[in-house]
């Protein structure tokens, strides 16, 4: 019956159901990242580097020779897929940018939030520090 308890009161943790959360969405804005990637990016660095399609790009280890990576995979040949390696690494990327983006303009927030609410020092605050600067600036003069 503890270990029940100990696992709801886990379970009621606002941080464990943020967490949820930002894993459902991270799970979703991973495909949006790899169609980004996939159907806008790598079609126009392909077409830079001559018409080749990135995640064709592989080395076959057979020794055969095949006209793309889906025919050399069919075949059963051991390939090094490069080019989806570098897809991979483009989202990777992309996503660590937009991360970036999201933390940084939080930080900013949670900064304006926390100057916003600092404290204004009251009339009796002031006075007593310009009591506490006169007599330090007494003392430096005696």
């Amino acid at each position: 019956m503890a270990v029940f308890q100990e696992f709801r009161t886990f379970i009621n943790r606002g941080n464990v159901v943020d967490l949820a959360v930002g894993i459902v969405i991270g799970a979703a804005f991973t495909g949006i990242v790899n169609s980004l990637v996939q159907d806008i990016l790598t079609p126009p660095i392909g077409w830079v580097m001559g018409g080749i399609d990135f995640s064709n790009y592989f080395i076959d280890l057979s020794g055969g020779q095949y006209e793309s990576l889906a025919a050399a995979q069919r075949a059963g040949a051991a390939t090094v897929n490069y080019g989806k390696f570098l897809n991979t690494l483009i989202n990777f990327l992309i996503v660590s940018a937009a991360l970036f983006l999201v933390v940084r303009q939080i930080n900013r927030l949670h900064f304006l939030e926390a100057k916003k609410n600092e404290a204004v020092p009251t009339r009796q605050e002031v006075l007593l520090a310009e009591i506490r600067d006169a007599l330090r600036e007494g003392r430096k003069a005696g």
